[in-house]
């Protein structure tokens, strides 16, 4: 960017309700890196949807991005602000953001859940401890989305709890279950003794 009054124009372009405009002012935006990002903070906690989604939006497209900004995009009360953050993370996987990803797998919107599955499975073996530490205490849909990215990971700390899993009472975790340890090599019969 060659000066604050094009920064500015960016910004205008941004939030302007056109998404053209909005979508050329982004990948300019995002290209500039460091010197743009304390430019779209304010729009983080703009009262405006569309604000904080293009924010989000932008710095998705960064090499860079201060990836704290996303892990708060995740709470966003706006569900295409979250899924927008946790489709940033999926580029950008980062083990610190393990934590809020596996949080956001419960969340009431099935796209911000299906894409916080992939930036988990993006940030690999390293989002393992958080989704096994997380799981006995989230919800139903949250643990069906949980054994999807462990099914997904293929790590041999998860079998206790897929075998567990396979005895659960809902089917789709009893799938993620059975899919996670087929993934795995140790996909036989299991004979329940009596």
């Amino acid at each position: 960017m060659k000066s604050d009054l094009s920064q500015e124009k960016l910004l205008a372009d941004l939030t302007s309700g056109d998404e053209t405009r909005a979508e050329e002012a982004a990948t300019v935006l995002a290209q500039a890196e460091e010197r743009a990002a304390p430019a779209l903070e304010p729009l983080l906690k703009s009262a405006r949807v569309d604000d904080r989604w293009w924010a989000v939006r932008t710095l998705g497209q960064m090499s860079a991005p201060p990836l704290d900004w996303l892990i708060r995009a995740l709470g966003d009360e706006s569900g295409e602000v979250r899924a927008a953050a946790a489709l940033a993370l999926v580029s950008h996987p980062a083990e610190g953001a393990s934590p809020a990803l596996v949080n956001a797998l419960q969340d009431e919107d099935s796209i911000v859940a299906i894409l916080s599955v992939n930036a988990l499975a993006a940030i690999g073996k390293e989002a393992v401890p958080s989704l096994l530490e997380a799981f006995p205490r989230i919800n139903l849909r949250g643990k069906i989305h949980a054994m999807r990215a462990l099914a997904e990971l293929r790590d041999h700390r998860a079998i206790p709890l897929l075998l567990k899993a396979t005895e659960e009472d809902s089917a789709m975790l009893r799938y993620w279950a059975e899919e996670g340890i087929e993934r795995l090599g140790l996909n036989m019969v299991y004979v329940k003794p009596e």
